[in-house]
């Protein structure tokens, strides 16, 4: 059985770090597309890939976010190279169909037919998107500083006016600065966390 070594595991998880502060180094568009080429071959349920992004790199756009952030994250958000609106779109299903479960269209009416199960399935499978994306970031060389800290309903009035997308949550993106990470806090053990039935 094939499995990643251990330098990749320590980059994608064991040694990455949420980033609190950034280097002056950019992020181009082709890193943004790969990220987004690797995080979307991650698995969704029934193939959803709710998931939309809105990638915020210039100092004019950021400036349209800041009023939506809890006062912690201003400033590590202002000088990262970009920051990322992990959206999801309760619509997804209209896109199944014709592309995403072509081979039986007809499950895009379970979704219409029910906006709480497209609700919590957008959200569920856009949340899991955005861990791939965290992941994927990592793994082709990036950082990354996921943020829950701002007002959904002020980052959607902003960006998503028409309704449709809704925010899930923030994460910058680029080199992080090393001297501004904080320690490794603790995590659960197995024992603590999980049961074997």
């Amino acid at each position: 059985m094939r499995k990643l070594d251990d330098d990749a595991l320590d980059l994608i998880l064991r040694k990455a770090r949420s980033q609190n502060g950034w280097l002056d180094t950019p992020v181009s568009d082709a890193e943004l597309r790969a990220i987004y080429d690797l995080m979307k071959v991650g698995p969704t349920s029934a193939n959803t890939s709710p998931a939309r992004i809105l990638f915020l790199r210039t100092a004019e756009a950021k400036a349209r976010l800041l009023p939506a952030l809890a006062p912690g994250n201003v400033d590590k958000t202002k000088a990262a190279p970009v920051t990322a609106i992990i959206g999801y779109d309760p619509r997804f299903y209209e896109h199944m169909p014709t592309k995403l479960f072509a081979h039986r269209p007809e499950m895009a009416q379970n979704y219409a037919k029910n906006p709480t199960l497209a609700e919590s399935t957008a959200f569920r499978n856009g949340t899991l998107q955005g861990a791939y994306f965290m992941i994927a970031a990592r793994a082709i060389g990036l950082d990354v500083g996921g943020m829950s800290g701002f007002d959904n309903a002020k980052v959607d009035a902003e960006f998503f006016p028409d309704g449709r997308i809704k925010s899930n949550f923030l994460c910058n993106v680029g080199h992080g600065d090393p001297s501004k990470v904080m320690a490794k806090l603790p995590r659960l053990d197995f024992e603590e966390a999980c049961a074997i039935l």
